[in-house]
């Protein structure tokens, strides 16, 4: 392509795009609904959802009461969850929801919603409040929705947010154990192993709360180290007859052996002197 050629293609691109500026600000100043509506419906083909959000944002109100509202509405919905404003798309399409429980569109709607808080739930190492608050939209779709021709869609994602809260709650427990908040570790583990009981992370938690227990007995004073002494046996026991071939095991057995040997000490300081014999 020669330069000459070149210049006018670029020439030829400005001219499109500036017409295309002038004709969405004509139609954006034009107080005709039903011109509007026809150019948002445009616009969101085109997959331009920027203009066609303005447009629709502006059409809802002035549609109220006509049949158009509700796909504008709906479609309004849409174009802020291509945006990625997913926080906003949930929000509208639970609207949508909310507003026309029997259109044709309000199962879709239901599950927009659920998948934009799922695409809203941030990585596992966060704050997993918006997680939760993901997963009871999907099961609030679910069980509306039971037969739905999205639920294989709808199962992946419950499945992906549960993993997600497993992995925070199974991390937090081992942020406090090596940060020595030996006590606080333990009961995180505790918590975890009660409520994801099929976790594959069971193992690991099992070994590492051992540890963190047998760390608060020795760090503990000494009115509260033989009960923490065995506590930390007993969990020693737990892992081995769960975990008959763990890898953790020959560690797991140090912590076991070091116990029993601070519970005999513990038996030998609390006998008083002996008294001999007259």
């Amino acid at each position: 392509m020669t330069r000459t050629s070149y210049i006018t293609v670029i020439s030829a691109f400005f001219i499109l795009v500036l017409s295309a500026c002038s004709d969405y600000n004509k139609i954006l100043k034009s107080t005709n609904a039903d011109t509007k509506y026809q150019a948002a419906l445009k616009y969101y083909e085109k997959q331009d959802y920027y203009r066609a959000s303005t447009l629709l944002e502006e059409l809802i109100p002035v549609l109220k009461g006509r049949p158009e509202a509700e796909k504008a509405q709906f479609y309004f919905a849409y174009t802020q969850f291509y945006q990625r404003s997913y926080s906003l798309s949930a929000f509208h399409f639970k609207s949508f929801y909310d507003t026309y429980p029997r259109s044709e569109y309000a199962e879709e709607a239901l599950f927009m919603h659920a998948k934009s808080l799922y695409r809203d739930s941030p990585t596992f190492n966060l704050d997993q409040t918006s997680t939760y608050t993901a997963i009871e939209a999907i099961q609030d779709f679910l069980n509306r929705f039971p037969e739905s021709k999205m639920k294989e869609e709808a199962d992946k994602m419950y499945q992906e947010l549960s993993a997600k809260v497993e992995r925070k709650a199974f991390e937090s427990a081992r942020i406090y154990a090596s940060m020595r908040y030996y006590q606080a570790a333990v009961t995180a583990f505790n918590n975890f192993q009660r409520n994801f009981p099929s976790s594959n992370f069971n193992e690991e938690a099992s070994y590492l709360k051992l540890e963190a227990q047998f760390n608060l007995a020795e760090r503990s004073v000494t009115e509260k180290q033989r009960e923490r002494y065995l506590e930390t046996i007993a969990y020693y026991q737990d892992l081995v007859d769960k975990y008959p071939k763990s890898k953790y095991l020959k560690d797991a057995e140090g912590f076991f052996d070091k116990s029993t040997k601070q519970l005999e000490r513990l038996k030998d300081t609390t006998k008083g002197p002996s008294t001999a014999s007259k």
